[in-house]
């Protein structure tokens, strides 16, 4: 257990705001629900191709154990519950928490719910660890890297997805997004954004071994989707290097 904090408080203050809206498909996390089914089709593929799933199967995590870190109320927490995991979820903002416990009890979902810095709550064994949208909002990336890696078990997989820090980027997802309110104002700051080879040099260093990127794009004709571009966003894989 680490006694160094990973959490900014002013951005753990800025998204407990929002938790009463968290589960609103046209409130402030709108644009989360859109992205949602992309990053749930990419952690799939991969958990199939990882464990060895088969692909027809409707819980491929039966007897495996997740953990979502920065997981608000729960938007990837739940589908995950679906797929068969013992899924924890770990957030800073205790309103998350709150909101979280209340949406999957009232969907009949077992989550275990925590607030806290994953690097002090000494987690591990988890044979799926996901952080998505988390790490741009950390105060010290390789530690928070760390942490998530310290929760892994050592044949577990590992999903990350961020903005990547490019002109479009700060264009679309701060200058326009926040801007007509399809983000709220503030949610990001585009020099935290952190590129591909950045976080796959920051995971190497830390042992870990880095699948291929895929791009989350947007277009008016497809929205969100999966893509070689990573230009706004991308999704990635990581495991323990043998």
């Amino acid at each position: 257990m680490s006694n160094a904090t990973t959490i900014r408080p002013e951005e753990a203050a800025h998204f407990g705001k929002l938790a009463a809206e968290w589960w609103d498909p046209k409130g402030s996390s709108a644009m989360l629900h859109r992205l949602n089914p992309v990053r749930l089709k990419f952690i799939r593929d991969a958990v199939d191709a990882h464990f060895g799933a088969d692909s027809r199967s409707v819980r491929p995590l039966a007897g495996r154990r997740a953990v979502d870190v920065g997981c608000g109320a729960g938007l990837l927490c739940e589908p995950l519950a679906r797929l068969g995991a013992a899924v924890t979820g770990v957030d800073a903002a205790a309103e998350n928490i709150a909101a979280a416990g209340a949406h999957a009890a009232g969907g009949g979902l077992s989550i275990e719910y925590v607030c806290g810095d994953v690097g002090a709550l000494g987690l591990s064994g988890y044979d799926l660890v996901t952080s998505m949208e988390v790490i741009e909002h950390v105060a010290d990336k390789p530690a928070f890297l760390r942490a998530l890696i310290g929760a892994m078990a050592d044949d577990g997989l590992m999903i990350l997805s961020t903005p990547n820090r490019t002109p479009q980027s700060k264009w679309l997802m701060i200058e326009a997004a926040e801007r007509v309110g399809m983000v709220p104002r503030g949610t990001h700051h585009w020099e935290d954004f952190i590129t591909p080879p950045e976080l796959a040099l920051i995971l190497e260093d830390l042992g870990m071994q880095v699948g291929q990127p895929m791009g989350i794009a947007w277009n008016p004709f497809k929205g969100l989707h999966l893509s070689n571009d990573m230009a706004l966003n991308y999704i990635l894989t990581a495991k323990k290097a043998v």
